[in-house]
């Protein structure tokens, strides 16, 4: 009786194991995106713009949403608001937000392949405030 509790207990032990070992996620790895034909971006005359354009309606990121991304605010408002990372520039939560990968896509209206290679090509040069 004893062994056959053993076997019972070894078998459901084993079961169990090999039931966990079957289990398989797939991790989604994002497309590498090609930076190397964008020029290098000065804050002020390529990355405000992109903002003035599509960022800074009245009642999104013009003072009423965080960050406030007017011309005068915009700089101190990323860097000293954790919005970039240029350790990890793909990582930044400007880029992912730019990305889609957040709750709301940023700009509304959908992600915006040309800008969204120019601001990372910026946070990967630095994110100079230029």
């Amino acid at each position: 009786m004893k062994i056959k509790n053993i076997l019972v207990m070894f078998s459901t032990l084993l079961i169990f194991i090999l039931v966990l070992n079957s289990c398989y996620y797939d991790q989604i790895v994002p497309p590498e995106i090609d930076i190397s034909d964008v020029p290098p971006q000065s804050f002020s005359g390529d990355i405000i713009p992109i903002f003035n354009q599509s960022c800074n309606n009245a009642g999104c990121h013009s003072g009423a949403v965080s960050p406030d991304l007017r011309p005068a605010n915009a700089y101190s408002a990323l860097t000293n608001g954790g919005f970039i990372n240029t350790s990890s520039p793909e990582s930044s939560e400007l880029y992912q937000w730019m990305l889609g990968n957040r709750s709301t896509p940023m700009p509304l209206s959908g992600p915006n392949a040309d800008y969204n290679r120019r601001v990372l090509r910026w946070i990967t040069d630095g994110a100079s405030n230029n």
